[in-house]
């Protein structure tokens, strides 16, 4: 499964103002691989995410996509080169219908042909968003806009998609499709994949590494499979 280095961040440092949310975080992510960043809330998963996307730029360090340094890119520079987030609580437009909402992540694209094969792609992938294609965003439920979150970052053809809590506030049946999904998209499109989430068990189960951060810190790195089985890890997030 492992390909080549796609994502290498040394040593990175992130404030907000005076308070320091990163401190010296380094991780790897090759292609092909899904890698998982799990912590507690508020230990600095999700501004991870923000600094690899430029929206929150890390004071020092460096981040490496694809071989070239990418900190201090703007987000939209970010984006064409195929970093590509789900952001947390998933924002997609509530006024737009669903179709809309998937040709807004292709916005970017010009060839309309390949754009009609990855809406087709993405309603074959979750049929319920071709059946709903013509209503309005903000009235799918909270499992209909995370996978509608999830293909419009699809529509935008990533090499890394960064997917940030897709299972927060969704009932155990719909976390276990948006889980299988995601396996999907990663062995069907080898799309290669970095998720942040709190739900550790789930998370460690599909991916092939993971991290461990607590205060903005990364403590731990592992082999998914030898995370879950770390007694740490199990007794701090897996609830056991």
């Amino acid at each position: 499964m492992k390909g080549k280095r796609m994502l290498k961040v040394n040593n990175i440092n992130t404030f907000y103002g005076n308070i320091q949310a990163l401190k010296g975080v380094s991780l790897e992510v090759d292609e092909g691989e899904i890698v998982t960043l799990i912590g507690a809330n508020g230990a600095g998963k999700t501004t991870t995410l923000m600094s690899l996307c430029g929206v929150v730029p890390p004071r020092s360090g460096e981040i490496l996509f694809q071989g070239k340094p990418i900190q201090g890119l703007p987000g939209d520079k970010i984006v064409e080169l195929g970093v590509i987030q789900v952001p947390e609580g998933r924002r997609i437009f509530p006024n737009m219908t669903v179709l809309e909402n998937l040709e807004m992540g292709a916005y970017l694209r010009k060839n309309k042909l390949l754009i009609r094969q990855d809406l087709n792609m993405v309603m074959d992938l979750f049929p319920i968003l071709a059946q709903r294609r013509n209503q309005l965003g903000g009235t799918l439920s909270g499992g209909e806009q995370q996978m509608l979150a999830i293909s419009r970052a699809l529509m935008a053809r990533p090499r890394l998609l960064l997917l940030d809590e897709p299972s927060l506030g969704l009932a155990p049946l719909i976390i276990k499709q948006i889980f299988d999904i995601i396996r999907q998209i990663n062995h069907a499109n080898n799309t290669t994949i970095f998720l942040v989430e709190q739900n550790a068990n789930q998370a460690l189960k599909l991916a092939h590494r993971g991290y461990v951060m607590e205060n903005g810190r990364i403590t731990l790195a592992d082999s998914a499979e030898n995370l879950l089985a770390n007694e740490e890890v199990k007794k701090a997030y897996l609830g056991i």
